[in-house]
C-alpha cells in the first residue's frame, strides 16, 4: 500500500503481539476492515468474501472507497480542540435520561 509507506510496524499493532504477526498481514487486515466501512452497503464485502480474504492472502483486494464516516482532525498547534462542529449534516446526538 502506497499511503503505509514511512510507517513502521509498532505504529499498527499492539505491541505485546507485535512480534508475533507480520507488517504484511497487518496492512491486509487494515485494507479488509476498510473495506467493511464504505458507504455504500452494496460496495462492501460479504462475510463469505472476508472469510476468503482472511484465509487466503493471495486473493487480490479491490481498492476501498472513501469511508461512510470519517473525522477530521481538529486540534489547534497547542494540541487543544478547536470548538468547531464535526458533522457534515444537521443530526444531533441526545442522551435520555430517567427521572
Amino acid at each position: 500500500m502506497e499511503l503505509m509507506e514511512g510507517w513502521e510496524h509498532k505504529d499498527f499493532v499492539d505491541s505485546p503481539i507485535v512480534g508475533s504477526c507480520s507488517l504484511d498481514e497487518t496492512l491486509r487486515c487494515i485494507h479488509i476492515g476498510l473495506l467493511c466501512v464504505q458507504g455504500s452497503p452494496n460496495a462492501r464485502p460479504l462475510m463469505l468474501s472476508i472469510v476468503s480474504f482472511l484465509e487466503n492472502g493471495d486473493i487480490s483486494l479491490p481498492t476501498p472507497k472513501e469511508p461512510m464516516y470519517s473525522v477530521e482532525n481538529n486540534y489547534g498547534a497547542d494540541g487543544a480542540a478547536e470548538n468547531t462542529v464535526n458533522s457534515a449534516n444537521t443530526m444531533s446526538i441526545t442522551v435520555l435520561e430517567g427521572r
